[in-house]
């Protein structure tokens, strides 16, 4: 393994721009009209080169990603046809009026009502766009492209060939804008003030649910735009990843793990803490403190062109010699950012077969856990390394905030 001068997250100086109080709002473009703008360029770039007559999109993130366009109701069937030449055009439901005509910076759509078969009036945008024969690339993995309505769309457009192009989207929104980074600093903020608040109201006697609901109070007053404290689970379950609240009542010695979660206009960032009710052991404290100086050990390897492996072998190594696990099999790095439930986290990840290296703009979620202690942060790789977004001190926190 190469040996690499330290990259340490230092304070990021915030530009005028990131450092605006005066957030957009959710019904209307999250981001600058120049970042969809030059966001399409590149779309086109790429569909040109796959030598497509046009793109399809139906993953949540993609149409509002490229278009602006969101809604709550992105459930429903919805699409964006972006041809190779022309600006894109949003099929949506009719009721979802409003919101495409305050977010979206694209005006070309097409609308579907209750009474219509929404397959057909995507289908027949397609063809008014790109003509009865084309080759288009469609998100195949997108989730709300259903088996169903992709063969329905298919039996529409029987002269169409449709090549997976699940990927051309996702490769694009690796790489965030300064506008992006902004409101996932934000969000790293809203983050910080549950952990805060997490470290104040844990106690003894208190029930899981009651300490959450004081977390995602904390949430939205702080800003994030969903609650929701993320894993947050005490006990034997402390052990396990991806636990939820339920009314267990914490009891003394009790270890809480527990990863706080907070979106600005659905920008994430999120960052994990181990917490201990009442008091924590020397050996404890100890188990912490290594895991907190392999994650440092770890994240100083991270700058522009370092293959992703490096730090996922750094991880993966000190746990082990450590002795805190008999192995280690869990993700390193994965990728965050703009994010629409149900889905939690975005492409790249980093294992031992990771294929991908670290370049400026990208964000990640980086996590290390071992006997249920978990220690995150989510950074943003810059030109010289990466910068810590999260920012809260990096111990084991014993309840009711006493060292």
């Amino acid at each position: 393994m190469p040996n690499r001068a330290p990259m340490l997250s230092v304070p990021h100086k915030m530009s005028d721009f990131e450092a605006s109080t005066t957030l957009p709002r959710l019904d209307e473009p999250w981001c600058p009209v120049s970042d969809y703008q030059a966001r399409l360029t590149k779309v086109r770039e790429a569909i040109e080169a796959r030598g497509l007559a046009g793109l399809v999109l139906f993953q949540p993130e993609s149409v509002t990603w490229l278009t602006g366009f969101y809604t709550r109701g992105y459930g429903s069937f919805q699409c964006v046809l972006v041809p190779s030449r022309g600006e894109p055009v949003t099929c949506c439901r009719d009721m979802e009026t409003y919101y495409r005509e305050r977010t979206s910076v694209f005006p070309e759509h097409v609308y579907w009502t209750d009474t219509d078969n929404p397959v057909d009036v995507a289908a027949a945008m397609i063809r008014k766009g790109t003509g009865r024969q084309a080759r288009l690339g469609l998100e195949m993995s997108a989730w709300p492209l259903t088996t169903t309505r992709f063969n329905a769309l298919v039996s529409a457009l029987p002269d169409v060939e449709f090549l997976d192009s699940s990927d051309l989207i996702q490769v694009l929104r690796r790489y965030k804008s300064p506008s992006e980074v902004r409101l996932m600093r934000h969000a790293a903020s809203a983050a910080e003030a549950g952990m805060k608040a997490a470290a104040n109201v844990i106690s003894a006697g208190r029930s899981e649910r009651e300490v959450a609901a004081d977390i995602s109070a904390a949430l939205i007053r702080a800003g994030s735009d969903m609650p929701g404290p993320g894993v947050l689970s005490s006990g034997e379950r402390a052990n396990h990843l991806h636990g939820s609240y339920v009314d267990r009542v914490l009891e003394e010695d009790d270890l809480v793990q527990f990863e706080v979660l907070a979106c600005v206009r659905h920008y994430h960032a999120r960052f994990m803490r181990p917490i201990k009710v009442g008091t924590a052991s020397q050996t404890e404290m100890d188990v912490a403190a290594r895991l907190i100086e392999i994650q440092d050990l770890a994240m100083a390897e991270i700058g522009p062109g370092v293959p992703a492996t490096i730090p996922d072998a750094v991880y993966r190594k000190g746990v082990l010699d450590a002795g805190l696990a008999e192995t280690y099999t869990n993700k390193t790095f994965y990728g965050l950012g703009l994010l629409l439930p149900p889905v939690s986290g975005e492409p790249p990840e980093a294992s031992p077969a990771a294929d991908w290296s670290f370049e400026p703009g990208m964000t990640f979620h980086t996590y290390v856990l071992a006997r249920g202690f978990g220690v995150s942060e989510t950074i943003h790789v810059t030109d010289d390394g990466y910068e810590r977004l999260t920012h809260f001190p990096r111990k084991l926190i014993v309840g009711g905030g006493r060292d």
